[in-house]
């Protein structure tokens, strides 16, 4: 077995990891035996059917740990004083119309589906923003079918803050908000920041950013409490409709106790909006001493004139 194994075999000589380039019909055809019979033959040698895993970011940002460690600091002093922690991301995009979901359910038949993913084909192409408090357990999927700008972030976290959120914190008078490095709500775009500042003055909260280093998004919470329930939940299922993908979004919960909203918004959001230097520049917005390029507090712009 191994003689014949050994010149079909790749692998790399660093780590050792090594596969078989010959199916098993055609190693039993070679030995004369099942197929059944060599898969245990190289059981024992090692070998199994595997996926590739994704596990490889890059090299690690030098300020990762620090930054790790000071988002972990500012969401248990904003937890324990009570005030609204935000975990946000916007999920994959989705063609909405009969195309093929990933996964399987128990049916007597099977969905009939498109045959190819056209995007022409699609109804239209949802973008579901994601805000989970981690205070409450709880979510609100905010699905667009415009652009993912930080204009439409924003409006998510809004639809947030007047659904459950001024009521779930009624006396709080900040938040904090934790996000990914890139996107929308990525630490560069101006347009992020203009639309938070407006935020803040129609609210009168203080809004504090901290963003995952990158190529850490996957350490954001939104990602495994909520992204994933819901995928799975809505697995094997066709998302014929905006009504229906809604509705598999509400129907998500987990063990932990995990409920979520969902709404959608209709609203168009024009891409590549500039924001000029004058208007970032009138921005109350201010960096904090530990990387600042992660961490900012925007204030209402009403405290900017007082101080």
């Amino acid at each position: 077995m191994i003689k014949l194994v050994e010149p079909v075999t790749g692998g790399s000589p660093v780590t050792g990891r090594k596969f078989v380039r010959l199916s098993l019909s055609e190693l039993g055809r070679r030995l004369r035996h099942s197929a059944k019979t060599v898969r245990r033959l190289l059981a024992k040698l090692g070998f199994a059917l595997r996926v590739n895993v994704k596990r490889f970011t890059g090299p690690p940002h030098p300020d990762r740990d620090q930054q790790f460690q000071y988002l972990r600091e500012q969401r248990e002093t904003f937890l324990a004083a009570g005030d609204p922690v935000l975990s946000v991301d916007t999920k994959k995009k989705e063609l909405i119309g009969e195309f093929k979901n990933m996964g399987r359910t128990y049916r007597q038949t099977a969905y009939e589906v498109n045959a190819h993913d056209f995007p022409h084909d699609a109804v239209c192409k949802a973008v579901p923003y994601g805000v989970y408090d981690l205070t409450h357990n709880a979510a609100r999927i905010t699905v667009g079918t415009s652009g993912d700008t930080g204009e439409f972030a924003v409006a998510a976290i809004r639809s947030w803050w007047q659904a459950s959120g001024r009521d779930g914190f009624p006396k709080s008078q900040r938040l904090l908000i934790e996000a990914d490095a890139g996107g929308s709500n990525g630490c560069r775009p101006r347009l992020w920041k203009r639309a938070l500042q407006q935020f803040a003055d129609e609210t009168g909260l203080e809004i504090t950013v901290c963003h995952y280093p990158t190529g850490a998004s996957k350490w954001n919470p939104i990602e495994h409490r909520v992204f994933g329930p819901i995928t799975i939940n809505w697995s094997g299922e066709p998302l014929t409709s905006l009504n229906s993908m809604l509705s598999l979004i509400r129907g998500t919960t987990t063990q932990t106790g995990l409920t979520v909203t969902a709404a959608q918004n209709t609203k168009t959001y024009p891409l590549h909006v500039k924001v000029s230097n004058a208007e970032f520049n009138s921005l109350n917005l201010h960096r904090h001493e530990v990387c600042p390029r992660w961490n900012y507090t925007i204030k209402p712009r009403s405290a900017k004139n007082t101080e």
